[in-house]
C-alpha cells in the first residue's frame, strides 16, 4: 500500500523548509562575524546572548549540518560555514595540551567548562567525518582518528563493555560526569552510547578500521543486551558500570530516534543475523511510541514514567526525529500506520514549530502548542541538526 499522502508534495515541502527556512537562518543570525564561531544564544525574536557560553556541541552539530548541505546540495555559501565551524571547532574548542574538545568556551575563546565530556568528543568525530566526506581535507580526518584513539583509551570501559560518560581536562576521572542538571550523575547513559555509536557510524564511511568496526558492532550489541528494554519496547536511560538500570523514566525522542540510528548502524555492518536482529527492536521501538508517545494534536510527548508523563512538553527534535523513525518503520514492516504517523507530524511542525515570523522553528512548545519563549533559538543545545537532518533523510526516503 502507499501513504495516504502525495510524497512528491511532502519531499518538495521538506526541501523549501531546509533551504527557504532553516539554513538560511542558521547562516543568517547565528554566525558571529567579530568574535569567529557561533553566539552562545540567540532567543526567539532574535536578541543575541553572547554572555552564554558557546557549547562544543553546537558548534560540531553545525559543521555536520553544513558539510552535510555542501555534499548534497553545492553552494559556497554552505560550504563557507562548515569551514567556519570546522576552523572554531579545531582551533578554539580543540585542546591543543591534552586533546580533544572543551565542553564550553566564552565569547573571546576562553575555556568556560573544559572537561572533556565523551558526548561531545562523539559530536566532533560525527562533524569531522561529514567534513572529510564532503571537502576531503585531510586533517579533519586525522582528528577525527585522534579523538577516536581518545575515547577508546579514556572513555571505553573494558570490564562490561560501553562508554563512561566524562573526564576532566587531562582525561582522569570525573566527580559529576552529568551533561546537565535533567540527567542522573551516573556512569554510563543510553544518551552517550547512542550517540558515540551514531558518530561511528558516520566515521565507518570514510575510515575502514578493523578496531572502529568491532568497536560500533559491540555498540550495537550493547543496545540489544542492556539497553532496550523488550519487554516495554523503550530505552533504558541511565545505568552503573554493570549496566543496572537506574531510572524507570521513558524518553519518546530518544526511542524513535534511536530507533532509525540502530538501523543505519547495522546495515553499516552489513551482518544479516544482527540485521534481521536489530529489525525486529526497530519496530518494537516505533511501535512503543507510536502507541504511548502521541498527544491527541499529533505531536509527541517528551517524557514519561511508569506513573505518567513527567514532561508534556513538545520538543522540536522529538517531532524532527519522531518523522524519521516512523517512516522508517514504515519501510521495514510495510505498516501504513507508520508513514501516516511521519506525516501527521510534519503537519504538526508546519502548523506549530516553524516560526514564520523570525525563522527556523520554536525549539519547544507548551503542551497546548504555544512556544515557551524564554528558550532560545539557537543555544548550547539548540542547533539545527535534528531538524536539518530530518529533512535531508526524508527527502532520500521519498524518493525511494
Amino acid at each position: 500500500m502507499s501513504p495516504m499522502f502525495n510524497k512528491t508534495d511532502f519531499r518538495s515541502q521538506l526541501e523549501e523548509e531546509l533551504t527557504g527556512n532553516i539554513l538560511p537562518f542558521w547562516m543568517t543570525h547565528v554566525v558571529d562575524k567579530v568574535n569567529g564561531g557561533f553566539y552562545g544564544a540567540v532567543t526567539n525574536d532574535l536578541k543575541i546572548l553572547n554572555e552564554v557560553p558557546r557549547s562544543a556541541i553546537l558548534c560540531a552539530r553545525i559543521l555536520w549540518t553544513y558539510a552535510t548541505a555542501y555534499r548534497r546540495l553545492g553552494g559556497d555559501n554552505y560550504l563557507s560555514t562548515a569551514q567556519w565551524a570546522y576552523d572554531y571547532l579545531t582551533q578554539v574548542f580543540w585542546d591543543q595540551q591534552y586533546g580533544g574538545v572543551y565542553w564550553s568556551v566564552n565569547h573571546k575563546g576562553d575555556p568556560v567548562l573544559d572537561r572533556k565530556h565523551h558526548y561531545a568528543q562523539a559530536f566532533a568525530i560525527y562533524g569531522l567525518a561529514e567534513y572529510y566526506q564532503a571537502t576531503q581535507e585531510p586533517e579533519s580526518l586525522e582528528l577525527a582518528k585522534t579523538l577516536f584513539h581518545l575515547l577508546e583509551e579514556h572513555a571505553y570501559e573494558p570490564v562490561h563493555g560501553g562508554y563512561i560518560e566524562g573526564s576532566s581536562r587531562k582525561w582522569e576521572a570525573l566527580e559529576d560526569m552529568r551533561l546537565s542538571d535533567k540527567d542522573l550523575n551516573c556512569r554510563k547513559s543510553m544518551n552517550t552510547m547512542l550517540h558515540i555509536m551514531e558518530a561511528y557510524s558516520n566515521f565507518m564511511r570514510v575510515w575502514d578500521d578493523t578496531r572502529l568496526k568491532s568497536q560500533h558492532r559491540a555498540l550495537l550489541q550493547i543496545f540489544q543486551e542492556h539497553i532496550i528494554d523488550h519487554k516495554i519496547g523503550h530505552f533504558k536511560l541511565f545505568f552503573d558500570d554493570q549496566w543496572h538500570s537506574l531510572s524507570d523514566h521513558v524518553s519518546f525522542g530518544h526511542d524513535i530516534e534511536g530507533s532509525w540510528l540502530l538501523w543505519e548502524a547495522a546495515q553499516m555492518q552489513g551482518d544479516s543475523p544482527l540485521i534481521t536482529q536489530v529489525r525486529g527492536s526497530v519496530i518494537r521501538l516505533a511501535t512503543a511510541v507510536y502507541q504511548e508517545g502521541f498527544d491527541d494534536d499529533g505531536s509527541l510527548f517528551h517524557e514519561a514514567s511508569q506513573e505518567g508523563l513527567v514532561d508534556p512538553g513538545k520538543e522540536w527534535w522529538t517531532q524532527a526525529e519522531g518523522m524519521v523513525g516512523f517512516y522508517n518503520a514504515y519501510q521495514l514492516s510495510g505498516q501504513e500506520h507508520f508513514a501516516q504517523a511521519a506525516y501527521r507530524l510534519w503537519t504538526y511542525i508546519q502548523d506549530k514549530m516553524v516560526d514564520r515570523k523570525n525563522g527556523d522553528w520554536y525549539k519547544r512548545l507548551f503542551r497546548d502548542g504555544t512556544p515557551e519563549t524564554d528558550r532560545y533559538k539557537a543555544g548550547p543545545w539548540d542547533c539545527p541538526y535534528h531538524h536539518s537532518r530530518t529533512c535531508f533523510e526524508m527527502i532520500d526516503r521519498l524518493e525511494q
